[in-house]
């Protein structure tokens, strides 16, 4: 999956969950970087190699630290992406379960989401 695909995928999750977004910026060093409102930012790597499915984990771990950082910095709560069954407790976890990259609850492993379709 090309990385600019995986993080359009990625976004739309931080587009309905996230008060604080992104603003996105190509880089020459790091291809991907992601800005916060404060001015602090966050370069993406891309795995060498891997399943689709754990490319988009990848890079969805990468997003999920920087909205941690960047609620941290707004002053909000720093649960991203939230579990919907334990709301403001813990955020859900970024996996591949059947070739499938999902957010999962950690609490009780069970799948919320497709990556993406928050």
């Amino acid at each position: 999956m090309e990385c600019a695909a995986a993080l359009e995928t990625v976004l739309r999750d931080l587009q309905v969950q996230c008060a604080v977004q992104p603003h996105v910026r190509a880089d020459d060093r790091f291809g991907m970087m992601l800005w916060a409102p404060d001015g602090s930012g966050q370069g993406l790597t891309s795995p060498l190699g891997g399943t689709v499915a754990e490319q988009l984990v990848h890079l969805a771990d990468q997003v999920q630290d920087w909205a941690v950082e960047a609620l941290w910095s707004d002053g909000a709560s720093t649960v991203w992406p939230q579990c919907p069954t334990h709301p403001d407790t813990h955020p859900l976890t970024a996996t591949v379960r059947t070739d499938t990259a999902v957010w999962v609850c950690p609490k009780k492993g069970t799948a919320v989401a497709r990556i993406g379709e928050l």
